[in-house]
C-alpha cells in the first residue's frame, strides 16, 4: 500500500468513518482531491472502504470549468468508481465569492451524499490549507474558535489529508501518472489566500521551515481547548438560563471565554450576525455593570438588554408584542375599571401596609423591566378611582377585590384575598 494511502487509511479510522457504507469523494480535478480520490478508490478495491463515488461540482466561474469534470469522470472510470457531476449557481452578489462558491459546493455535495446514503464526504484539504487558514484568521483577528482552523471532521465532511503536505499529493499524482487540472484562479493575487500562499508563507517558512506543522499543531490544540469551552458553555446554560433570560451574576462569575461563548450562542439564536472582539468586550461590560436599572447594547442584527439581574437578546426591531392576558375582576364594590398605567398613578400595596407610593417607584423597587411597565394593567374602583390591584405588584392593602389573569401568557392566578 502506498504511503499516502496508508496515511488516509489511518485518518479514516481515527475519524470514525464507517468502512462498510458508501463514500463520496469531492474532486475538483486538482492534485489534492485527485490524489485523495485515487487513494480512496484503491482502498475500496482492497476492501478497506465502501463503494466510492467521485463528485465534481462545476461552479461556472471559468469558461473552461466543464473540462475539469471530464478529468474527474475519466479518473473515476479508470478506478472503477461511480461518478456524479453537478452544476451550481454561485451568488456573485456576496462580498466573498470564495465563500459563496464554498456554500454552493457543500450544499451540492450533501445532496449527492443523501442520494447515495453515503457515510461521509471526503474533502482534500491538506496541512498547507490548514496553515493558510489559521494565518488568515490571525491576520484578520480571531478568537479561539478561529485558531482551530479547518476541523478534521464536521458532520458528513471528513478531511483525511489534513496532516499531509501539498507536496505529498503532487508527488502522489506524479508517481501514479494522474493528469490533474490547474485552476488559474489559484494564481490570482487579488485573493487573500493566494497572497499568503505565494508571497507571505514562503518568507515565513524561511524563518521556520516547520511553520506549517507548527500552525497545524496550534490548530489542533486550539480545537481541543475550544471543545472544552463548548462543554463549559453548555453547563453554564443549564444553570444560568431561564425563560426570563440569563442570570448576570452567574455569567459574571464564569470564566470570560465560557460566558462569551454562551452569550454568542444566545445572540446567534436571536438572529445576530458574527460578533467581533469589540462586540464581545461590550457584552462583557454589560454583564459586569453594577446591578440595578436597565441598559442596552446594539449588536449586528439584535439588541442585548440588561434588565436588573438578567441579560437577554431581542431582534433589532425590538420585542414582539406580548399576547395580553385577560383580567377577571370580582368584588363587593363594583364597578371596576381595567386600564393601563398612567403617569402619576399611586397605590397602597399590601407590602407597604397602607402607605401610598407612585406606581413608577413601585415598579423600580420590584425590578419590573422597563419594557413591561407602560403596558401594565391596573384595576381601579369606579366609586373613587382608587387602585385595587396592579400588574407585577399585586393587590392594594386590605383590598377585598379578587383578580385573576387568563389567557396564553398567564403565569399565575393573582388574588387579593
Amino acid at each position: 500500500m502506498d504511503s499516502l494511502q496508508r496515511a488516509i487509511d489511518r485518518a479514516l479510522g481515527r475519524l470514525g468513518v464507517d468502512r462498510a457504507e458508501p463514500i463520496v469523494v469531492a474532486c475538483s480535478g486538482g492534485p489534492d482531491s485527485s490524489a485523495l480520490a485515487h487513494a480512496a478508490m484503491a482502498l475500496a478495491r482492497a476492501g478497506r472502504l465502501g463503494p466510492v463515488t467521485l463528485c465534481h461540482v462545476d461552479h461556472q466561474l471559468r469558461a473552461d470549468s466543464a473540462a475539469d469534470g471530464l478529468l474527474v469522470a475519466r479518473l473515476a472510470a479508470d478506478g472503477g468508481a461511480d461518478f456524479a457531476s453537478l452544476v451550481v449557481d454561485v451568488d456573485r452578489r456576496r462580498a466573498s465569492l470564495e465563500s459563496a462558491a464554498r456554500d454552493a459546493r457543500y450544499a451540492a455535495l450533501e445532496r449527492v451524499a443523501a442520494g447515495r446514503k453515503a457515510a461521509a464526504v471526503l474533502v482534500g484539504h491538506t496541512l498547507d490549507d490548514q496553515a493558510e487558514t489559521v494565518l488568515m484568521r490571525i491576520i484578520a483577528g480571531t478568537g479561539l474558535g478561529g485558531l482551530a482552523g479547518i476541523p478534521p471532521r464536521r458532520g458528513l465532511f471528513v478531511r483525511p489529508l489534513l496532516e499531509c503536505r501539498r507536496a505529498e499529493t503532487v508527488d502522489y499524482c506524479s508517481r501514479h501518472g494522474l493528469t490533474t487540472a490547474d485552476d488559474p484562479t489559484n494564481l490570482d493575487l487579488g485573493h487573500t489566500r493566494n497572497r499568503l500562499r505565494h508571497s507571505i508563507l514562503p518568507v515565513l517558512r524561511r524563518e521556520n521551515p516547520r511553520l506549517d506543522d507548527a500552525l497545524g499543531e496550534l490548530a489542533a490544540r486550539a480545537a481541543e481547548v475550544d471543545a472544552l469551552v463548548d462543554r463549559a458553555a453548555d453547563d453554564l446554560a443549564r444553570t444560568a438560563r431561564s425563560s426570563a433570560g440569563w442570570d448576570a451574576d452567574a455569567l459574571a462569575a464564569a470564566p470570560r471565554a465560557v460566558s462569551a461563548r454562551a452569550l454568542a450562542r444566545a445572540a446567534a439564536a436571536a438572529g445576530a450576525g458574527p460578533l467581533s472582539a469589540r462586540h464581545h468586550a461590550a457584552l462583557d461590560a454589560l454583564v459586569h455593570r453594577p446591578a440595578g436599572g436597565s441598559a442596552g447594547l446594539d449588536l449586528p442584527g439584535v439588541r442585548a438588554l440588561r434588565e436588573y439581574g438578567r441579560v437577554r437578546f431581542v431582534a433589532a426591531g425590538g420585542d414582539p408584542p406580548l399576547p395580553a392576558a385577560g383580567v377577571e375582576v370580582s368584588g363587593p364594590d363594583p364597578p371596576y375599571e381595567v386600564r393601563t398605567v398612567r403617569p402619576g398613578d399611586r397605590m397602597r400595596p399590601a407590602r407597604l401596609r397602607g402607605r401610598s407610593r407612585k406606581l413608577s417607584d413601585l415598579f423600580i423597587d420590584a425590578r419590573v423591566p422597563r419594557r413591561l411597565r407602560a403596558a401594565a394593567r391596573v384595576v381601579v374602583r369606579g366609586s373613587d378611582g382608587a387602585i385595587e390591584w396592579a400588574e407585577h405588584i399585586g393587590p392594594a392593602h386590605g383590598s377585598p377585590v379578587s383578580v385573576t389573569l387568563t389567557g396564553p401568557d398567564t403565569l399565575a392566578t393573582n388574588k387579593s384575598r
